[in-house]
């Protein structure tokens, strides 16, 4: 008994931790990999890559592995719930799937960008990041949350307001997908959006980090 609360134990930590490493590598890409200012000219945008070059590229790095580790902390969720075999814990492994497929897209299309042969690739590579960027709100972050958030309202794992603000996130992504459809290029206000969700992740690590032992010590089910 004692050594199955341990591995419970153990297995909350490291799934909090998980959450929480993801974001901060998220957060420190988009710090170091701003993007040119939007209307740049092909010899600016010459410019930004000569300066910026290595920057990219390691925020792209950081901008494809950061995510594997929010989604393995969303996977924990599912099944520290029990929910692993319930429409809702299908449908968040669906979305968190969909999520990082959009996310190393993008990512591609950050190192498309660095290419400077033939002319006009980066150009090309950053109107393709501005097409997928439009996925983010269309679905791929209403396909993760709108199914966790009803995962987390139906247990005690973290506080329920949590599961309800991930249904509003979910929610709303979904209407600024829909309203933004007809702008080509989103503009840094729509984009900075996804700050939020990074909010919304590592309050939920840190819930699960906090009540870890509390949870270790109750008789959750691991499949419902």
């Amino acid at each position: 008994m004692i050594h199955s609360i341990k591995i419970k134990w153990s297995f909350c930590i490291l799934s909090a931790l998980s959450g929480i490493v993801g974001v901060l590598m998220l957060i420190v890409s988009f710090s170091i990999n701003v993007g040119p200012p939007p209307g740049s000219s092909g010899p600016q945008l010459a410019r930004f890559i000569d300066q910026f070059y290595k920057s990219v590229l390691w925020g792209a790095w950081l901008q494809a592995v950061g995510p594997v580790f929010v989604v393995l902390f969303a996977f924990a969720l599912v099944h520290l719930c029990g929910a692993s075999r319930r429409l809702s814990g299908w449908m968040t492994f669906f979305g968190a799937t969909t999520l990082m497929t959009v996310n190393l897209i993008e990512v591609t299309f950050y190192i498309c960008s660095l290419f400077t042969n033939p002319p006009g690739m980066t150009e090309v590579g950053i109107r393709l990041i501005d097409s997928v960027q439009h996925l983010y709100f269309i679905v791929s972050a209403p396909a993760v949350f709108l199914p966790l958030g009803t995962v987390l309202i139906r247990s005690r794992l973290i506080p329920r307001t949590l599961g309800y603000f991930a249904l509003g996130l979910g929610g709303i992504f979904a209407l600024v997908g829909m309203a933004s459809l007809f702008t080509l290029a989103l503009p840094a206000s729509v984009t900075a959006l996804g700050s939020i969700q990074a909010l919304w992740w590592l309050a939920a690590a840190f819930s699960l980090l906090l009540r870890s032992r509390r949870i270790a010590a109750l008789d959750y089910p691991e499949e419902a």
